[in-house]
């Protein structure tokens, strides 16, 4: 059912994959598959690269940019605290960057802390898992805020 998920990246490049958004220079923009923090997006590294170092200096600076306009989307749909980016790439070894809102009612144990602080039963709730039906709006917020984005950066 959820073949898709086995390759993010390849999913996306057959329009196989739901969670995309939008394909950006550096890669897909996707929504994230569980909305715990709403907004939560992650940048999907195209073409594949097994780390950011592997990328010229000036596709690092896409990529960067790109992850940064999906935050500048996220905050104008989602109007969080702040935005935290982390690019880990430990369980998934190809770069794809964690874009996470981060808001005021988070409890004050969390809320200065990395999202991984949270524990794994609460943030994994099947309640969060990201559906059209549940969050199929906010994806279109988010897209729709990203693309005028885009537009306005000369994409």
């Amino acid at each position: 059912m959820d073949s898709w998920k086995n390759d993010r990246i390849a999913s996306a490049e057959r329009d196989e994959n739901p969670t995309v958004m939008v394909k950006m220079k550096s890669g897909f923009a996707v929504i994230g598959d569980n909305q715990f923090l709403p907004g939560y997006c992650v940048l999907l590294g195209y073409p594949k690269a097994s780390s950011l170092n592997e990328l010229s200096l000036a596709e690092r600076t896409q990529y960067l940019t790109d992850m940064t306009l999906i935050g500048d989307a996220i905050i104008k749909a989602c109007n969080p605290l702040r935005i935290n980016y982390s690019i880990l790439m430990n369980l998934d070894h190809y770069l794809h960057a964690h874009i996470v809102a981060r808001y005021d009612w988070e409890p004050d144990e969390y809320k200065c802390r990395p999202i991984y602080f949270y524990p794994k039963e609460q943030t994994n709730d099947r309640q969060y898992e990201y559906s059209n039906e549940k969050y199929g709006d906010l994806k279109r917020n988010i897209t729709q805020n990203l693309l005028e984005l885009m537009k306005n950066a000369g994409y």
